[in-house]
């Protein structure tokens, strides 16, 4: 399959004068450079999807589920070429980015098979009194053009939980993939028009989000925005969307509660793949560990004994567990949060530095609750471990830790436990979008309902979740009188 480095545009590879590289973030060469969106390809952009969503809007439920369904057919025969550019520009280690393509593929399947059970439903209404004679349902129809904007660290299944749905449900898409990682997108659209989409259904344009997301949030054609990324990003969007629908996947500083009747040996293997695939960037990363104090210690001394034997270095090796941070940038925070949390007096029980790109994976021990590497998303390879004595004061200590930086998260925790009355508790108390019972909150299926609660979010993606995002509800009423 050829690697396409060029915008796709109605079916067409456009280029520009003004180009970026895409660098490999393990050993920072440049792979290639994409053209950057000028104000008249993303005109141009918008244009073909008003046209798409036409073309969308007329094809009957089984061809858009036949696309779909090809589409994941397709991936799945070309793994290893998704996976080496998930690899390449992302950095994500060899295991991790061959997870990240089968799920594309489920999340595909997942759009494909919702894509035949969109439905409306009857409405009574005879119900109300003046109304006896009138038989009335309702449908859900596509909205039109989504822009969709997504992050670096999924480059294909975080495209795909915007992209499938909202073709399933007969939209078009303009995609803006992150500049750091648009070769996947780009290889993803070629191979969405080889499954049969039609060639003014998905628009790829990249470039920045100050201008060319801003561009797309600004525009009145667009319909919908969905977007994952940063909360103060997502506030400008909301911001500037106007009355258009917007759903916002934000930041989070998740964790994982670990009571004193756990299944240790199950706490602590979750906890260590929660807490340091993909070097900790992930939005669901278990970056906040509250411990039982009777069994602190021994998980304490087991799980930095766990985190040292992880395997750092070249991602495209098939034994690394750690490969690099993103960008020099990204480390470079990393590293200052441990430094700082060092300098307030916690303790360091292994990493918080670095080699090349790549950053060894940290354990704290206590971190105050106010400082930022607890509080603040720090989207790194960093954990920090506390301690409760009572379970009721581990879910407000949670909540708490949630609510002391500059933005009140409430995305995901686990909750490890074998008392059932403690696990109902957690689920009604903790004030997050995901409470997982017996694992890191680093789980997600790609079919069940997933996004945030307070700063973490509008909305929530999953393709049958998405889909009723991406439709409106049509009232139809009958008069027999």
């Amino acid at each position: 399959m050829e690697q396409r480095t060029h915008l796709l545009i109605a079916g067409e590879w456009i280029g520009t004068e003004r180009a970026l590289p895409v660098i490999n973030p393990y050993d920072e060469t440049v792979i290639t450079d994409v053209p950057v969106a000028t104000e008249p390809v993303i005109d141009s952009a918008i244009a073909a999807a008003e046209a798409g969503a036409l073309d969308m809007r007329r094809l009957p439920a089984h061809t858009r589920s036949a696309i779909l369904a090809k589409a994941a057919a397709l991936i799945e025969e070309r793994s290893d070429e998704f996976t080496d550019s998930i690899i390449a520009e992302a950095g994500k280690p060899r295991k991790y980015a061959a997870a990240e393509v089968g799920r594309g593929v489920e999340t595909l399947r997942f759009a494909a098979a919702e894509a035949l059970r969109i439905h409306g439903e009857t409405v009574p209404m005879d119900a109300s009194r003046g109304s006896e004679n009138r038989r009335g349902f309702f449908i859900r129809v596509p909205l039109g053009v989504i822009a969709a904007i997504t992050p670096f660290n999924f480059p294909l299944n975080l495209v795909l939980h915007k992209v499938a749905p909202a073709l399933a449900a007969g939209n078009s898409v303009v995609l803006k993939p992150a500049t750091r990682t648009p070769l996947t997108a780009l290889k993803l659209g070629a191979l969405l028009l080889e499954a049969g989409l039609p060639s003014r259904a998905l628009n790829i344009v990249v470039g920045e989000g100050s201008s060319v997301g801003s561009a797309l949030v600004r525009d009145s054609r667009i319909r919908m925005v969905t977007f994952t990324g940063s909360p103060a990003v997502g506030e400008a969007i909301k911001r500037d969307s106007g009355l258009k629908r917007v759903a916002l996947e934000l930041g989070s500083n998740s964790g994982a509660i670990i009571d004193e009747t756990a299944d240790l040996d199950k706490a602590l293997a979750r906890c260590l793949v929660g807490g340091f695939s993909f070097s900790g960037q992930v939005c669901i990363h278990t970056q906040r560990l509250y411990v039982h104090e009777s069994i602190a210690e021994q998980f304490s001394a087991r799980y930095t004994d766990m985190a040292e034997k992880l395997v750092c270095g070249n991602p495209a090796l098939p034994e690394t567990d750690i490969g690099p941070m993103i960008d020099r940038a990204a480390l470079a925070r990393g590293l200052a949060l441990v430094e700082e949390a060092r300098a307030a007096g916690a303790e360091i029980l292994c990493g918080g530095t670095a080699e090349g790109t790549v950053m060894f994976p940290a354990i704290l021990l206590g971190a105050k609750p106010e400082l930022p590497v607890v509080c603040e998303e720090s989207f790194a390879p960093i954990v920090t471990i506390h301690t409760f004595r009572d379970f009721d004061e581990a879910l407000a200590l949670f909540n708490q830790g949630s609510a002391l930086g500059t933005y009140d998260y409430g995305l995901a925790c686990g909750v490890f436990t074998r008392d059932l009355g403690r696990a109902f508790r957690a689920a009604e108390a903790l004030e997050v979008g995901n409470v997982l019972i017996n694992d890191s909150s680093s789980v997600r299926a790609d079919q069940m309902p997933y996004g945030g609660v307070k700063d973490s979010g509008i909305g929530r993606e999953g393709p049958r979740f998405a889909i009723e995002e991406m439709t409106d509800i049509r009232m139809v009423s009958f008069n027999l009188a």
